[in-house]
């Protein structure tokens, strides 16, 4: 019964959880701090839970990591061009 309520509040809570880091990197204009392989790896697992939806046909679980992917994408894009403006 409330399974839909958990599902849903976990997806909340991963779909926005690297917010934080991508204001502390617009606020700072530094990404010394950033782990590009835990970004790349959290992708790669993103990715793979979006195909996993894909084949249970479950939107939460597809819309919730493609909004995951679309933060982690704006990270590596901070990343690469922040990361050119420091050294």
């Amino acid at each position: 019964m409330y399974w839909g309520l958990i599902g849903t509040a976990a997806a909340i809570l991963t779909m926005f959880s690297f917010v934080p880091q991508i204001i502390k990197v617009l606020r700072t204009r530094s990404v010394k701090d950033v782990s590009i392989i835990t970004v790349f790896q959290l992708s790669c697992g993103s990715s793979l839970w979006i195909a996993y939806g894909a084949h249970l046909k479950d939107r939460i679980i597809i819309i919730a990591n493609v909004i995951t992917l679309v933060t982690l994408m704006v990270v590596v894009f901070l990343y690469f061009n922040l990361g050119k403006v420091r050294q």
